[in-house]
């Protein structure tokens, strides 16, 4: 069965038991809620890596009971978030978590070549919404990494969202190409890409999935959108995931969807030996809380 709401993930999270997660530059108040509720949901064994009078600090705000778990004392980001990678390097830790640390210092430490955590292919963000305004988790991809993809970078962040659908129990997902217009148009590279796309699909190229394309987000995410507009097409409406043109529209959506929107979110990075949970700083607790369960669900 698909995995159909946020918490089908904390399901799957929990039969697996405790996973040793390593949390890079852990002072943060709401990844320390987050580990709270992980812990006492019993599905997680935390490392946590950072300052340790600023760990104190905020869990002691946040209640957050500190017994037990160990401890790193790091003040310096990057080299918390070397720590992290090592850690999952030598398999001490099955999951790197981003705390207070920006995107860039901690992928510089993922991607460092001494912690051989990539090997080929490209990383990518996927993000799993759950939202009152679509009937299932609606998939967005690449909101944080990949600031403006060309078309073989495109190729690589679909084959990686098709494992993650995979992953969740998503056989041959149904992926929309996003752009400004439903048409191609030669200015509009995302358009042109979009039906590159779906020709290589159509012609085997790119498996395990359908991919359509190009598509305006009305029409990816409404039926009742793509009729009016005479789209006929089995994604169109039924979308599991989409795969936006660059970071700028990517992020936007993402945002927008969580600030704007109302939905919640799990988030994390893919394609590295190990899953990383990247949300952003300003997303709530309980999204990091799932977003640790979603990474779990990868493994």
């Amino acid at each position: 069965m698909p995995v159909r709401k946020l918490q089908d993930l904390v399901y799957i999270a929990r039969k697996r038991g405790k996973t040793r997660i390593a949390v890079a530059v852990a002072q943060e108040p709401e990844i320390m809620t987050a580990l709270a509720e992980a812990m006492k949901a019993g599905f997680i064994d935390p490392v946590l890596i950072g300052d340790i009078k600023s760990i104190i600090s905020v869990a002691e705000l946040n209640r957050f009971v500190l017994k037990g778990i160990k401890i790193l004392d790091e003040p310096d980001p990057f080299k918390a978030c070397d720590i992290a990678a090592k850690l999952a390097k030598k398999g001490e830790a099955e999951i790197i978590v981003k705390g207070n640390v920006k995107t860039s210092t901690l992928l510089k430490a993922v991607l460092d070549k001494e912690n051989c955590l990539v090997e080929n292919g490209l990383l990518s963000h996927i993000a799993f919404f759950e939202t009152h305004y679509y009937h299932k988790l609606l998939g967005i991809t690449d909101a944080a990494l990949n600031i403006a993809p060309d078309l073989n970078d495109k190729v690589e962040i679909i084959k990686n969202g098709v494992k993650v659908c995979n992953k969740l129990g998503i056989d041959n997902p149904k992926i929309g190409v996003l752009a400004a217009v439903e048409v191609v148009n030669e200015k509009i590279e995302a358009t042109v890409h979009a039906a590159m796309l779906k020709t290589m699909n159509l012609e085997k190229k790119i498996t395990g999935c359908i991919i359509d394309g190009p598509f305006a987000l009305d029409n990816a995410v409404s039926t009742s959108a793509a009729r009016h507009k005479g789209i006929d097409s089995g994604v169109a409406g039924d979308a599991d995931l989409l795969l936006t043109p660059d970071i700028n529209s990517g992020n936007i959506l993402y945002k927008s969807l969580n600030f704007l929107g109302g939905a919640m979110c799990a988030a994390i990075v893919t394609g590295a030996k190990v899953p990383v949970v990247l949300t952003s700083r300003s997303d709530s607790d309980k999204s990091k809380f799932f977003s640790i369960a979603f990474a779990i669900a990868m493994l």
